[in-house]
């Protein structure tokens, strides 16, 4: 029955798809994250510890804005005041830095992200992913929009960072180096046809409406505000500042990076370890 549901919503959405040609809106999504992460207690003053929980917390609830029309979006994190706090290095380890404007191009499928990290102004240009989408027959409320689930599979990095602390050895194996590299997970999205642009949060697109919830591995996305030909005029400008790479340059340099912060932070780490300055920290992602 739902299958028949959904192909009769398929062909109601053929029947409408011209009076998208000015379907424009903004959506607003949160997200939060779920990781296994372990502090040493008894390496932190029990009045640091509340402080650390609270900014990890912080670094992982994040809010986006998706302003789109019908072939193009602008994909952006909502700027927060950060709370002056010590921990920089640890901030930096777990994604503190800006996710940037991400510009996507669904007719020439194509992308542009404008981001800042490491004091560097980075302008990353690729074509975009092509998703392999599997139609599931499960359908859910989400507000008061209809929305079916799909799902697809995604290879994404297996980062794990150990505490400083850690055996050298264990580090050298390269048998761990080669099981942290990458990993599959599988993606599901609630998609609803009422809302007929095949768009969605991050670089996820390609299904017939828009995503209003995607699970990601530890990661959800949920929208909590739609608005949809807003009075105001909305205007998508694809962002021109920073220098270009391609999503593989820029991904060498971010590893780089981290590999670089690990070994600075870690040396501090043990530094501080005969006055009970070293934090343990362990996260798996």
């Amino acid at each position: 029955m739902q299958k028949l549901l959904l192909t009769n919503l398929v062909c109601f959405l053929s029947f409408i798809s011209f009076q998208a040609q000015e379907f424009k809106g903004i959506a607003e999504y949160q997200s939060k994250t779920k990781l296994d992460i372990q502090l040493d207690s008894s390496r932190i003053p029990k009045d640091r510890m509340a402080d650390i929980k609270e900014m990890m917390k912080r670094q992982l609830e994040k809010k986006f804005i998706l302003t789109f029309n019908k072939y193009e979006a602008l994909y952006k994190e909502e700027e927060k005041l950060e709370q002056p706090s010590g921990g920089g290095g640890m901030r930096m380890m777990m994604g503190g830095f800006s996710q940037g404007i991400y510009y996507k191009n669904l007719k020439d499928k194509r992308y542009t992200r404008q981001i800042e990290a490491f004091s560097k102004e980075f302008l990353v240009k690729d074509t975009l992913k092509v998703y392999d989408w599997k139609l599931e027959d499960e359908s859910k409320m989400i507000g008061e929009h209809l929305c079916f689930k799909a799902t697809t599979t995604k290879e994404v990095p297996n980062i794990r960072f150990n505490s400083p602390n850690a055996d050298s050895s264990k580090k050298e194996n390269p048998n761990e180096s080669e099981i942290a590299k990458t990993k599959q997970i599988i993606v599901s999205a609630w998609y609803t046809p009422e809302i007929p642009i095949n768009n969605g949060p991050s670089d996820y697109w390609g299904l017939p409406g828009l995503i209003l919830e995607l699970n990601e591995d530890n990661t959800i996305f949920l929208c909590t505000k739609i608005i949809i030909n807003p009075k105001e005029s909305i205007e998508i400008k694809e962002p021109n500042k920073g220098k270009i790479v391609s999503q593989k340059e820029f991904d060498k340099i971010l590893e780089e990076k981290m590999k670089e912060m690990q070994e600075m932070y870690g040396g501090d780490q043990r530094k501080g370890e005969g006055n009970g300055g070293g934090h343990r920290l362990m996260i798996k992602m």
